[in-house]
């Protein structure tokens, strides 16, 4: 017994393609694919170049109630105005006092404050700062 092959598909049965849908389907990927890195390029440029950046440079644990900081803010203008917020953490890293704040361009980049808390803490971190039309604390 011999295996055959299926007779080819005839083009009365299916008909011919059509020259013209190639290419408009070649026309939309295209059309599409450069859609899409027009959008990566914008999202990755807004991303890279916050209108406010923010790390934090030293904290000092001053006694039970006290802890002070030293934050670094980096505006893109001087005329933003940013939120910014620091955090005080106890040895078991609950949050023993929070602080937020609104630096100054005009006093410069570096901005030392200080945070109460309800027990010693044993850290500070940098939750980041917040400026209008940012998504996300940095």
């Amino acid at each position: 017994m011999t295996a055959q092959t299926p007779p080819a598909p005839s083009v009365d049965r299916y008909g011919a393609p059509r020259p013209g849908r190639r290419r408009a389907v070649i026309a939309v990927s295209v059309v599409v694919a450069l859609a899409f890195l027009a959008w990566l390029a914008w999202t990755t440029w807004e991303h890279a170049n916050p209108s406010v950046d923010s790390e934090l440079v030293s904290f000092d644990i001053v006694d039970e109630h006290t802890a002070t900081a030293v934050l670094q803010v980096e505006f893109s203008d001087d005329d933003i105005e940013a939120s910014c917020m620091l955090r005080a953490l106890a040895e078991d890293h609950s949050s023993v006092g929070d602080l937020s704040f609104t630096p100054d361009p005009d006093e410069g980049d570096r901005f030392e404050v200080t945070i109460r808390t309800e027990r010693r803490a044993t850290s500070v971190e940098s939750v980041g700062c917040l400026a209008e039309g940012q998504s996300r604390r940095r």
